[in-house]
């Protein structure tokens, strides 16, 4: 019997234009679309706390997002998904960089 392990999807936006609180407000809004993809089993949507700068903190970002899913399987559904391409296509002009971290539980 195969295992499954919960993979945790972690992207970081950089906005084009980051003190644009219309634009943040917008990639926020769009990400929380996602949530109504039935794969995704819980979500987080973030921007930079206030903690202490030590070298090790990169707060550079402008908004980021948290997924997770049962397995790698329903990560692979949710990069598909309608909703999933509907948010690039109506997000993508809004940010100049994205970087995405996929972790798997050990």
């Amino acid at each position: 019997m195969e295992q499954n392990f919960e993979v945790v999807h972690h992207v970081f936006f950089w906005l084009k234009d980051k003190k644009s609180k219309e634009d943040k407000e917008a990639l926020i809004n769009g990400i929380m679309e996602l949530g109504t993809i039935e794969e995704v089993k819980a979500i987080h949507v973030g921007i930079p706390a206030d903690t202490e700068q030590r070298g090790v903190v990169d707060g550079s970002f402008s908004v980021t997002e948290m997924l997770i899913f049962d397995n790698e399987e329903d990560e692979a559904i949710y990069q598909s998904h309608p909703v999933h391409k509907k948010f690039i296509e109506k997000c993508e002009h809004l940010w100049e960089k994205v970087l995405v971290y996929d972790s798997r539980q050990v």
